[in-house]
């Protein structure tokens, strides 16, 4: 992966958003809680084109809540097709869900792997680390986009081997993701 593409792209919460009006955001993903209004903050970007996926983050059926389902990978992929990351290009991605942890990790890692096909995961996932090392990728998310970039289990395995690092470095962010119901996704991590 070239490593020209670190200026490309960002991801972040809701309450950062108002940081990045005037720093030449073109694209938008905005993914936020069925309930949630639109983000005021996009009043003072400059023109962009933006999509907005609405789903809760979980991994498995909840009373009232909304699951990741595929048909929001495909069109998180189907947005990213116009998008194109490479230096000479000036298109700038931000993704952003409630807190920039999880919901836009896994969309960024899926949006650079698709624009990056010959990539490692784990590089890409490395990449995002460095930007956002809070990250704790959707893994529902990253179990369809590893099956539609046809991935193979490779893009699995990275994120679990993920989970392992973030649960030695951070382990208040991993009791924190179990508290939210998503245990499994502690459990899975691949301990080095």
């Amino acid at each position: 992966m070239r490593e020209s593409i670190k200026d490309k792209f960002v991801v972040c919460g809701i309450d950062e958003l108002p940081d990045f009006r005037g720093k030449s955001v073109t694209h938008v993903l905005s993914i936020l809680d069925p309930e949630r209004d639109d983000p005021d903050a996009f009043g003072d970007y400059g023109q962009h084109r933006r999509l907005t996926l609405r789903f809760h983050d979980i991994i498995d059926p909840a009373p009232g809540m909304i699951l990741p389902q595929r048909k929001d990978v495909e069109a998180l992929l189907t947005f990213g097709e116009g998008i194109d990351l490479v230096p000479e290009k000036s298109d700038h991605l931000l993704v952003h869900c409630h807190m920039g942890v999880s919901r836009s990790t896994a969309a960024m890692t899926t949006l650079l792997l698709q624009d990056h096909p010959q990539a490692d995961e784990g590089t890409i996932l490395a990449r995002i680390l460095r930007v956002r090392p809070q990250m704790w990728p959707n893994s529902r998310m990253i179990a369809f986009a590893d099956e539609l970039l046809g991935r193979g289990g490779r893009l699995n395995a990275a994120l679990r081997r993920l989970y392992g690092h973030q649960v030695k470095v951070r382990p208040e962010l991993a009791e924190a993701i179990r508290s939210y119901g998503r245990g499994r996704e502690v459990d899975s991590a691949l301990l080095d």
